[in-house]
């Protein structure tokens, strides 16, 4: 989709967590920014982000916001399972508000292509936030497999490895665990950096199977998912996910490793922050919770960056910024579409209807599956 150059962008922020803050304070600083609006069911954390934003104005209500005439984009920011509804109110604004949704669109593959269909008939511009896509080094695989160094890619392989804070902080949000599960909530990044570099080879096939050893006996769900794919050229990728590591794993959120091998290169990328370690005789706070037992930390495994010298750096920031930069100059930029968020989403549905069958599934799997 060719983007419109923007004289002033009126941004709404619905949901102020972590996120809706880091975001905020990004455009705050960012010139074409002349307002921005806040939605967030907390008045308290509504009113202190506001504050430190200095945003125009702030409600609980994100009907409210999404429908004020000064808004031309949004970031919806709210929990993972509750992108779908604020997504549709703001394809109702008549200014055709261009969008960043958190992924996913939605934990329901039904609903994901529900939204799917409105914003295609809306004809606005959405983008999922899949954040890791700005990190250089995922840049550059991305480059180096697009510009054939590779030679034509045979097989992909990858592994995540998540400290539990993710996935208990997750699963204490809904009654439900089952959607929450390690690969539709974490190991779509994997997914996606992965599916990215294969840009343009059709996967077919999904076997994958689970295990439930440390999570299961707390009634929480699912440790970790493995699994192999094939694509229609022949080409595999075989994964893996597990977000049930211990609270003292030094590592704040993520660690990831892929190798890519080709008919005549090969390709290993190395992020799990290792290489940059912090030990204190205090408790370390990064990460999701501050907890007593951690001590040591990689620095730089939080996905979206690192505060340093009073500022977010790393990839959230660039995300960001470059959303912001389309917005205002129409120039190209990497995001994942949302046709590509709700295709993730199949994949990761795809994984865990698999292992949950002990079966190969053909792909694409339909809300039916």
């Amino acid at each position: 989709m060719k983007q419109k150059r923007a004289d002033r962008i009126g941004l709404a922020i619905v949901g102020a967590g972590r996120v809706g803050l880091m975001r905020g304070e990004i455009a705050a600083r960012f010139p074409q920014v002349d307002w921005i609006g806040i939605a967030e069911i907390d008045p308290a954390r509504g009113q202190f982000v506001a504050e430190k934003i200095g945003a125009d104005f702030v409600t609980t209500d994100y009907r409210q916001l999404l429908k004020r005439p000064e808004v031309t984009a949004a970031l919806i920011s709210t929990v993972g399972h509750l992108h779908a509804d604020p997504t549709l109110v703001a394809l109702e604004n008549p200014n055709k508000v261009a969008l960043l949704i958190e992924k996913p669109i939605s934990n329901s593959l039904a609903q994901s292509e529900q939204v799917l269909r409105a914003i295609d008939q809306a004809g606005v511009d959405a983008l999922i936030g899949y954040t890791q896509r700005f990190r250089r080094r995922w840049l550059v695989a991305k480059d180096k497999v697009a510009s054939g160094a590779l030679g034509d890619v045979a097989t992909v392989s990858s592994r995540a490895l998540l400290n539990r804070m993710v996935a208990l902080n997750n699963y204490k949000r809904q009654e439900d665990p089952t959607p929450n599960s390690p690969m539709v909530i974490s190991g779509t990044h994997a997914l996606d950096i992965v599916m990215w570099m294969m840009d343009g080879r059709t996967p077919v096939e999904l076997y994958a199977r689970s295990v439930d050893k440390a999570l299961g006996p707390l009634c929480l769900g699912t440790d970790a998912t493995a699994g192999t794919m094939t694509f229609s050229d022949g080409s595999i990728y075989n994964s893996m996910v597990n977000w049930a590591l211990p609270v003292s794993w030094p590592g704040a959120v993520y660690g990831l490793e892929v190798s890519v091998v080709g008919t005549t290169g090969a390709m290993t990328i190395d992020d799990s922050h290792s290489d940059f370690v912090l030990a204190s005789s205090d408790a370390q706070g990064m990460g999701y919770v501050a907890d007593a037992s951690r001590r040591v930390d990689f620095v730089g495994s939080t996905p979206a960056g690192d505060m340093a010298l009073g500022a977010l750096r790393g990839p959230l920031y660039e995300e960001t910024q470059s959303w912001l930069m389309r917005l205002s100059t129409g120039m190209r930029t990497v995001h994942a579409t949302a046709a590509e968020g709700h295709h993730r989403l199949m994949l990761a549905k795809a994984y865990d209807l698999s292992a949950r069958i002990k079966a190969p599934v053909s792909l694409p799997i339909s809300p039916q599956d």
